[in-house]
């Protein structure tokens, strides 16, 4: 397994489904352009659970926690 897997699981406190897919969707583009620009070629599965701050966060922000994540993980 080469590849970093990411699962995205939203609470249904987040608000109605149209919220949560959105979150989801947001996570996983940020996710999905850390893991390109690492090139880590390392396997991992990620659980990454949304929290209320996601659905007002920047993009940009979201970016950078995702990258600093994927940072975490070519550490360990």
């Amino acid at each position: 397994m080469d590849e970093i897997r990411i699962a995205v699981s939203t609470p249904r406190s987040l608000g109605r489904a149209v919220a949560r897919n959105r979150a989801r969707r947001r996570l996983r583009e940020a996710f999905r352009v850390a893991i390109r620009a690492t090139g880590d070629g390392k396997g991992h599965d990620l659980v990454v659970v949304v929290r209320a701050p996601v659905a007002s966060a920047s993009h940009e922000a979201l970016r950078e926690a995702a990258t600093a994540a994927i940072a975490g993980l070519a550490r360990s």
